[in-house]
This record gives C-alpha cells, structure tokens and sequence, in this order.
C-alpha cells in the first residue's frame, strides 16, 4: 500500500474514532456526575482526550517527521490530563465517601467499552507504521478497553459485597497510572522520531 493510501486510510480511522470518543464523553461525563463515580468521570475526560487527540493526528499527518514528533511529545503531555482530573475527583470522593450505582457504573462502562474497543480494532493496524501519532491513538484506545473493563468490574463488587466508595477510588486511581504509563510510551516513541529526523 502507498504513503498517500496509508494515509487515506489512517486519517479515515482517526476521524471515525475522534467522533465516536467526543459521542460518549457527554453521555459518560452526564453519568458520572449524576452517580457521584470517580472511575466514569476519569474515563469520561479520557474520551474527551482522546477526541482531542485524534484531532490533533488528523491535523498534523501531511506534517515531517520532526514536526510530527514534537507533535507526538506534546502528545504525551495531554494524556497525563485525565489523570490530573481523576486526582482531583478522587480527593472530593475522599471527602464523601458514597458509593456510586452499581448498575449505572457498570452499564455505562460496558457502553464505554463498546466504543473504545471498536476504536482500538479500527486503530490496531495503522499503529506500527504510523509512528508516534498512531501509537498514541492506538495505545489510548486500548487502555481505555482495559479501564472500562474494570469499572464494570467495580459496579460488581459494588453491588455484591463490598457496598463502599472505595472500589472506585481506587480503579478511578489505576486508570490515571494507566494513562501515565502511555504517556511515557508516546514520549519516548516521540523522542526516538526526533532524534532520527535531527
């Protein structure tokens, strides 16, 4: 396949997934604040992240590579973003330690989850020739499968034995190490690109 088609075909995936991230960040974020969840309100800034993200990609494909590389650092410095704001939610539900519902928790993550795996499916295979914007897009996408996973799981624990805030503290807390640790990825893919294009 050429450049040109590669090309094609990655801006085409990036667009479907941005859409589809900036979709359900309303219906999460609604969610989230309605039941009082840190894990949906960090997964729900995720979406809106990865919207933004996938903007950025689009924009930035016909770039060099060295512009795409200070690009993929910049990059790495949005994906810390949801972690920031998982923080910050997780220390007010510190405060008022209620427990979201366990059904609206699980049931908006398997929703989330739909999307996010069908993001990573359409992202998959762009990933190893698209540097370090496709691997920020694809590895944001992937994680995000994993946190949802996890939530649905909490709203589980929620509702059968554990009836507290703190599951979801704590996978509010696991989703934003998640995020740093893609962070770090994306840096160093990004860093290794402007090296060979110096």
């Amino acid at each position: 396949m050429s450049e040109a088609a590669r090309n094609s075909t990655f801006r085409r995936a990036v667009f479907w997934a941005g859409t589809f991230n900036l979709a359900y960040f309303g219906i999460e974020f609604a969610v989230a604040l309605a039941i009082g969840s840190v894990s949906l309100f960090a997964d729900s800034i995720d979406f809106l992240e990865d919207a933004s993200v996938n903007l950025l990609i689009m924009l930035a494909l016909g770039w060099g590579l060295k512009q795409r590389a200070r690009l993929g650092m910049a990059l790495a410095g949005i994906l810390l973003v949801p972690g920031l704001a998982t923080l910050w939610m997780a220390w007010q539900k510190f405060l008022h330690p209620v427990p979201p519902s366990p059904l609206l928790l699980s049931a908006t993550a398997a929703g989330a989850m739909l999307i996010n795996a069908t993001c990573a499916l359409m992202l998959a295979r762009h990933r190893a020739h698209g540097g370090s914007l496709a691997k920020a897009a694809y590895l944001s996408a992937r994680n995000d499968v994993l946190a949802n996973i996890a939530i649905i799981l909490t709203g589980m624990v929620t509702a059968s034995f554990w009836r507290s805030a703190w599951p979801d503290l704590l996978v509010g807390l696991g989703i934003a190490i998640i995020n740093a640790d893609a962070a770090r990825e994306v840096w160093s893919a990004a860093r290794e690109e402007h090296s060979a294009a110096a």
